[in-house]
């Protein structure tokens, strides 16, 4: 692996990366760069969150064929908890995930198998606020869960 020189403008989009809960895209991240009044171009940022993904300090998920980045704990092999509807997420281990992607690689010849899982729901705040909104209305129970999102 080739390391990068440490740029101000890569240490800006760091810094600016682990200052955010969940995935945010590089246009997001940019405009926060921008208002807090940096020069910073919006390729740059591309640049610099390509190269953090590749060294390991960001994670990346495409979704609605938009890449999000979220800065993630470095050298450690993990997946997500990733809330629908606030973006909030969580790094977690999963060995049973881990098993099954040795075992399905090996019962097909493949060696040194290797996996991105994230799972998407609604954190605890954002399910208590959707049953709220939903005894509010008197349609549901306060326990019937939310529609999942399309």
């Amino acid at each position: 692996m080739v390391v990068k020189r440490n740029t101000w403008q890569r240490e800006a989009v760091r810094e600016a990366l682990d200052g955010r809960e969940g995935f945010v895209s590089a246009q997001a991240l940019h405009s926060a760069l921008r208002d807090a009044g940096s020069h910073i171009g919006l390729a740059t940022v591309y640049r610099a969150l390509a190269d953090l993904e590749q060294e390991g300090a960001a994670d990346s998920l495409q979704q609605e064929g938009e890449n999000l980045y979220r800065a993630c704990t470095p050298g450690s092999h993990h997946h997500h908890l990733i809330c629908r509807s606030c973006g909030t997420t969580v790094e977690i281990t999963a060995d049973e995930v881990e098993q099954w992607a040795h075992d399905v690689a090996a019962k097909h010849g493949f060696t040194r198998p290797e996996h991105i899982v994230d799972v998407f729901g609604l954190c605890a705040d954002c399910t208590a606020a959707a049953a709220a909104a939903t005894a509010g209305a008197g349609t549901a129970s306060p326990a019937a869960p939310p529609a999942p999102a399309p």
